[in-house]
């Protein structure tokens, strides 16, 4: 057993533009605890990159290196870095240099392949701005603190995906009488029916 195992293994999620290492989304991760016999940021799953300023020349030289790379997983800066580029963006997993990269590498397929079933294979800068709160949830149905929780992109596609427009009903003008009240029952009754016919 490594003497450095430790449930947090992710230590960043990164979404970056391709062209100029602009930040689309990135999420760093350090343990809430902090172990009490640590010193600096020695233990497993600390964060190295504690500034706005780190994190930036940290995404900028991340992209300087995997732009002409052929291959899925480097090295760089003492850390084990997973990539995919989708379009005009890269996605990027980080974890520690002793971490396992099937791991970090199953983590970024069930982000690519979470992010384009929620918008419909369009994966670029401009739908990702445009859907950040869906990229955003993604992330953290996949990833809390740095610890892998999912990674069926189905499973994550599901859990954040937004209920259908035609299945809202409309709130306004409610009738709360009894005979309004019954209707209501009865929506939801059939809407019930309906779901369990198609088996959700």
């Amino acid at each position: 057993m490594a003497p450095n195992m430790s449930l947090f293994s992710v230590n960043a999620v990164l979404i970056l533009a391709a062209d100029d290492a602009s930040r689309i989304l990135a999420k760093y991760y350090s343990p809430p605890h902090i172990p009490t016999n640590a010193q600096g940021n020695d233990y497993p799953g600390a964060q190295p990159y504690q500034t706005v300023k780190e994190q930036k020349a940290f995404e900028k030289g991340l992209v300087e290196k995997t732009a002409k790379q052929n291959s899925d997983v480097i090295l760089y800066d003492n850390r084990v870095i997973v990539f995919k580029t989708e379009a005009d963006i890269m996605l990027y997993v980080v974890g520690s240099a002793d971490e396992n990269e099937i791991m970090l590498y199953n983590v970024i397929l069930a982000l690519r392949d979470s992010l384009n079933i929620l918008l419909k294979n369009s994966v670029d800068k401009r739908t990702l701005i445009e859907n950040y709160d869906l990229a955003s949830l993604c992330i953290d149905e996949i990833v809390d603190d740095g610890i892998i929780l999912e990674t069926d992109p189905v499973i994550v596609a599901s859990r954040v995906s937004r209920p259908p427009v035609q299945d809202i009903p409309n709130m306004q003008g409610l009738d709360l009488s009894e005979e309004g009240l019954l209707k209501i029952y009865q929506f939801g009754k059939q809407k019930l029916g309906e779901r369990l016919r198609q088996g959700l």
